[in-house]
């Protein structure tokens, strides 16, 4: 699975020209589901994206101190098979990706486990064909099988966990 985060200080998702979804501030998250996701990428894409430091807390003064949840935001969640396209000469190709009929649980799923999670208002799920958006301008990329395979790998030899990591992230 790849969730690419963005902050945003608005977000909203049309499809065909009409308003379907819509969050103030908060987290835009762009979801792609490999072919072999399993719950457990999920539940690691959600505790990641609800419990990212990503805001600042102006009692203290720190950048980076609250996540969504503790802010009280909106998360929203759009399907993006797209994340899984790699080019095969000029050509996009998506084979990778959770094909449609097992993705629309799938995705669905997913969006419960973030409702469950956080408040279920603040949770809003689609699957877009036009996305609007107003962000702030950095996203942040998780890959949940590069992060466990490379975890694994480095509880029983560091520096392989590592190669692994750049060897798959590149």
């Amino acid at each position: 699975m790849r969730a690419v985060v963005q902050r945003v200080a608005s977000a909203s998702v049309e499809v065909e020209g009409r308003l379907v979804s819509e969050i103030g501030p908060g987290l835009l998250v762009l979801v792609g589901l490999h072919e072999s996701d399993t719950d457990a990428d999920a539940d690691y894409v959600c505790r990641k994206v609800l419990n990212m430091r990503l805001f600042p807390n102006e009692n203290t003064g720190k950048g980076w101190d609250l996540n969504v949840m503790q802010k009280k935001y909106g998360v929203l969640l759009v399907s993006q098979f797209t994340l899984y396209g790699i080019l095969k000469g000029n050509k996009p190709d998506f084979h990778v990706a959770m094909p449609p009929q097992k993705a629309k649980p799938f995705y669905g799923s997913l969006v419960d486990k973030f409702r469950k999670s956080y408040n279920p208002d603040a949770i809003k799920g689609k699957c877009a064909f036009q996305l609007h958006l107003v962000l702030h301008s950095f996203s942040f990329l998780y890959k949940s099988r590069l992060f466990i395979l490379s975890r694994l790998f480095s509880m029983y030899k560091p520096w392989l966990g590592r190669s692994l990591y750049v060897l798959l992230s590149g």
